[in-house]
């Protein structure tokens, strides 16, 4: 049995009673960061857990191994950093792979840096189309953005905080003037969602430059016309 078990975004009490008890009982952790999930572990007094290093660039390599792990009747966790994994990060080719040889999945629910991020905003909720972290080069950016010009819904966007200003630039450039969200360090003490349209919040930036995990979120029916 593969189980994917979401973990806290930011406050580490952020977790389920049924993800800690799953938890108990796997045999093996897929970890991206085992350092960090090892931590996780501690601070809920879980017992230590063998660890299986699992992220974009080992994945590929991992699969043969895990399936086999599986298929021998092992009960296996993956834990992305923080959030749902699979969201932006590895481990949907290993469900598809399990799925192909007949292994179950489960998927425990939880944390969702995507979910917490619109609900925070206060922008609609009824539609919304998320776009993980987009491209760094200007052009491949811009043939994102573009055909969702005329798109009535709301976008979520994974950023670093060393980019945030340019892509505000570009979503004022490519989208128009669209009411925006930038909402960092979700659950966590310096907590900050700020509100408004792309001038505004390039203003409040290029005095506050961000820190931390950020999403941005933009509401495409939202114009200043």
């Amino acid at each position: 049995m593969l189980y994917l078990i979401a973990t806290p975004i930011g406050n580490l009490q952020d977790i389920t009673l049924r993800a800690l008890t799953v938890l108990r009982e796997v045999d093996f952790i897929l970890a991206e960061d085992t350092r960090r999930s090892g931590l996780l572990l501690k601070y809920h007094n879980l017992p230590k857990k063998p660890f299986i290093s699992f992220f974009e660039h080992n994945e590929e390599k991992r699969l043969p191994y895990i399936i086999s792990l599986l298929k021998k009747g092992k009960r296996i966790a993956l834990l992305s950093n923080a959030g749902t994994p699979c969201i932006s990060d590895p481990g949907y080719k290993l469900v598809r792979r399990c799925y192909q040889e007949g292994i179950k999945v489960e998927s425990l629910p939880g944390p969702s840096a995507v979910i917490n991020a619109l609900l925070l905003s206060g922008f609609p909720t009824d539609s919304f189309f998320f776009l993980g972290f987009l491209p760094r080069k200007k052009g491949e950016l811009q043939k994102k953005l573009l055909p969702l010009k005329e798109a009535k819904t709301t976008l979520i966007i994974f950023e670093s905080p060393q980019r945030i200003k340019r892509l505000l630039i570009q979503v004022r450039d490519v989208l128009g003037e669209r009411k925006c969200a930038v909402v960092r360090e979700m659950t966590k003490f310096y907590q900050e969602v700020k509100i408004g349209y792309p001038e505004e919040l390039l203003t409040y930036f290029e005095k506050n430059p961000p820190r931390g995990e950020v999403t941005v979120i933009v509401d495409t029916r939202s114009s200043k016309d």
